[in-house]
């Protein structure tokens, strides 16, 4: 798998589990929705995302 996989995977991941555990648990969870998005949308924007230069540091292949 590569960081562009691990890039899309991760986030849909957490707006999934975010969502179900927000109609389910509690409604703050939808937080957690809305900060991933707020980083997409800045991700964009700055060309730069947290979770890609922890994978290139770890050694996953581009």
């Amino acid at each position: 798998m590569t960081i562009k996989d691990i890039l899309r995977l991760v986030p849909g991941i957490f707006i999934l589990f975010s969502v179900l555990m927000g109609m389910y648990v509690n409604q703050w969870w939808f937080a957690l929705t809305i900060f991933v998005g707020l980083n997409l949308i800045q991700s964009a924007f700055t060309k730069w995302c947290l979770l890609e230069s922890i994978l290139r540091k770890l050694g996953v292949p581009e």
